[in-house]
């Protein structure tokens, strides 16, 4: 396994990768938060936290079996050759673990808030289901040949594309609306400065080592990062520039009043 040949990048490295948990750890209060001084979840897209559950769960499975298992850890060696550093740093463990439970407690906040008519729409459903019965499938597929290093590839894989189609409900059900009433920036200012200081982790790491190789070996953290960055800024273009919040709705959300303001289409399809 490689070593760090610069302490300066060294230290840079940890700084910024727990800057980087803290950003995108601290980013799951506001909405939290929100919820709980309002006492409901409308205008908070459900299908987005399932999937966004089931985006982190996959994380995380990566993010702690590459970390701790010193198999994996082998055949990644394998793969990428011993010189090379593993992909995983302890913010990503560590980040990964807290993003799970933070995401169960918003989940949580759903089943017992108001909520209005709003549901969790059969695609979604239908796309977590298929998401872990593949993960299921793959999991008996490498069983025999011990592929360890393969089936925590697929989970990352999984994360990467839970993260492509999570944000999609809510920016969509943000320009349905033409509002962001509901829907906390503060998630989102911190999620992009999350996306930006770990993007830079890698970038320090891949200097250090004169090597760019953890940006495929680990191309999960690297999309999460960019999409991530990419979605932030679209929220952010709309809450800010399309839909800037009036005074009065402003005022609604701090008190709990809602808006009469339909959120979703009555003709949608829900179950």
């Amino acid at each position: 396994m490689a070593s760090w040949n610069s302490i300066p990048l060294e230290i840079s490295y940890e700084i910024v990768g727990w800057i980087a948990f803290a950003s995108w750890s601290i980013s799951f209060y506001p909405q939290l938060i929100l919820n709980f001084r309002r006492k409901s979840v409308v205008g908070l897209n459900f299908d987005f936290v399932l999937l966004n559950l089931t985006k982190h769960s996959s994380y995380m499975i990566y993010n702690v079996c590459l970390y701790f298992s010193p198999v994996i850890q082998k055949q990644y060696f394998d793969t990428y050759g011993d010189k090379e550093m593993i992909p995983v740093a302890a913010n990503d463990v560590a980040f990964s673990i807290h993003a799970v439970v933070m995401t169960a407690l918003t989940l949580f906040q759903i089943f017992i808030y108001e909520r209005g008519p709003q549901k969790v729409s059969r695609l979604a459903a239908g796309i977590v289901v298929v998401a872990w019965s593949f993960a299921a499938i793959c999991f008996f597929i490498a069983l025999p040949t011990q592929s360890w290093l393969w089936l925590i590839s697929i989970f990352n894989s999984i994360q990467v594309v839970m993260t492509c189609v999570k944000y999609i409900p809510q920016a969509k059900m943000n320009f349905t609306r033409k509002s962001t009433v509901g829907w906390s920036i503060g998630n989102i200012l911190l999620d992009f400065t999350g996306g930006l200081a770990s993007y830079m982790q890698m970038v320090i790491q891949s200097i250090d080592q004169n090597s760019w190789v953890n940006f495929y070996g680990n191309i999960g953290k690297t999309l999460l990062s960019l999409i991530s960055i990419f979605f932030d800024v679209l929220f952010m273009f709309q809450h800010y520039v399309l839909y800037p919040e009036k005074k009065k709705a402003s005022k609604s959300v701090e008190t709990g009043q809602e808006s009469n303001e339909p959120l979703i289409d009555p003709s949608h399809e829900h179950v």
